[in-house]
């Protein structure tokens, strides 16, 4: 069994060991042919914590972990998309 593997963005980081990460896939409208954004969000297993709100990350599928997270984070691939409020 091949698991799927996606790229997004981390958008919050406000709980335990999980992140929201929003993947964003565009398509061809099938009547209008018009280009649309879908933004699906995933929650994410992340041991050690280390993602912040703006990281570019891989994620995977994986067993359920609980009720709603079945990915996890692979590995970050982007820290400086990272937002800089003082």
């Amino acid at each position: 069994m091949i698991n799927k593997v996606y790229t997004g963005k981390v958008v919050s980081n406000k709980m335990e060991k999980t992140v929201v990460v929003a993947v964003t896939r565009m398509f061809q409208h099938p009547v209008y042919k018009k280009t649309v954004k879908k933004v699906a969000k995933f929650k994410a297993h992340d041991e050690v914590n280390q993602c912040k709100v703006g990281d570019e990350v891989k994620i995977t599928e994986t067993r359920p972990m609980s009720k709603d997270k079945r990915w996890l984070v692979l590995e970050i691939l982007d820290k400086s998309a990272r937002s800089t409020k003082k």
